[in-house]
């Protein structure tokens, strides 16, 4: 009697566990079905981050449980900083919101960034649909006519603002490499850099090639390609010089690939820390189900983007391993910064 009393609760105990385990299984299309999904978009319209956000925005749905609308937002300002305080601090925690920030972000915490509120290590990386160059544009009426003259000629260049490229590659080669680098801030993103250079305020900007080539002042060969300012060269420019060859010493060397580390994030996708973990994996399968969605690799085609996949793990082993640089690089680096 009390063995057959035992295996009767043995097998309710295991039907409560399968019940459990089907309910955990089904909780998050449970959860995002009627649901409305945001990617905030740290820039303003036009540029390559704004592209990859829409991209994503139309296919990633289809691939989350329970089909969820997707929309995007651009919330420019401080070069996608303040985005990801928001995303760290204010935004709701529940998996309704993924931010697209610069790929510099997460390096300010390390380098000294003014108005940093969020630990890199503790935010969920969902993933970078590419891995775009960072290059110089200049228009080529500009006084400056090649990487070597920048040493003694001045370079205007319009910027977004802390933590981005556009402004901390600037910083970064002027006070690093003797570079002349005046900078004007306060553009909400590249492409109003692009246009800035085109009504004459500056003279160009540090911002991805892609966003580059599509612009039409490149295209009519208004502007032109100064240099590439990554940790490898680029194929699609091999005539390009680099930046790193402007630098003289094993310190800048080593300040130097520190500093474009940042090149290998790509454009991270993020979410809060404290957001369920089953979301946050449904949200990452998602991303690159969309990525290898053929109809977004022929939108991606004709909007001139590259598909170039890195993972969460990817992204956290990159930032983790520049976290643990030597002080004396570190400090380099941020002494170049200004900070």
């Amino acid at each position: 009697m009390k063995l057959n009393k035992f295996v009767a609760l043995a097998a309710a105990a295991l039907a409560v566990c399968g019940l459990s385990r089907t309910a955990f299984a089904q909780s998050v299309e449970d959860f995002y079905k009627g649901k409305t999904v945001t990617i905030m978009i740290g820039y303003g319209a036009g540029g390559t981050d704004d592209v990859w956000a829409r991209l994503l925005a139309k296919y990633m749905g289809e691939h989350i449980p329970g089909k969820p609308v997707i929309v995007a937002t651009n919330v420019p300002g401080a070069g996608s900083l303040l985005l990801a305080n928001q995303i760290y601090n204010t935004q709701p925690k529940d998996g309704t919101v993924i931010g697209l920030i610069n790929r510099g972000v997460p390096f300010e915490p390390l380098l000294g960034g003014i108005g940093t509120r969020f630990d890199p290590m503790k935010l969920n990386y969902i993933g970078s649909p590419d891995r775009d160059t960072p290059a110089c544009a200049i228009r080529v009426d500009a006084p400056v006519q090649n990487m070597q003259e920048l040493l003694t000629k001045e370079y205007i260049v319009g910027a977004t603002g802390s933590g981005s490229d556009s402004q901390l590659y600037p910083e970064v080669l002027a006070n690093m490499l003797g570079v002349k680098m005046k900078i004007v801030q306060g553009y909400p993103g590249s492409r109003d850099i692009l246009l800035a250079t085109e009504r004459g305020e500056v003279q160009g900007g540090c911002v991805s090639y892609d966003t580059i080539v599509r612009d039409v002042m490149f295209r009519d060969k208004r502007t032109r390609i100064l240099f590439q300012a990554a940790l490898k060269p680029d194929d699609r420019m091999p005539e390009v010089p680099m930046i790193h060859d402007l630098a003289t010493s094993e310190e800048q060397k080593r300040s130097l690939e520190l500093f474009l580390q940042r090149t290998l994030v790509g454009r991270p996708f993020i979410m809060a820390p404290g957001v369920p973990a089953e979301r946050v994996e449904a949200i990452r399968n998602a991303f690159l189900l969309a990525l290898k969605d053929p109809g977004l690799a022929a939108d991606a085609q004709v909007a001139g983007v590259n598909i170039h996949y890195v993972s969460p793990a990817e992204l956290t082993k990159i930032i983790s391993d520049s976290y643990a640089s030597p002080p004396a690089v570190v400090a380099a680096v941020k002494k170049a910064l200004g900070r």
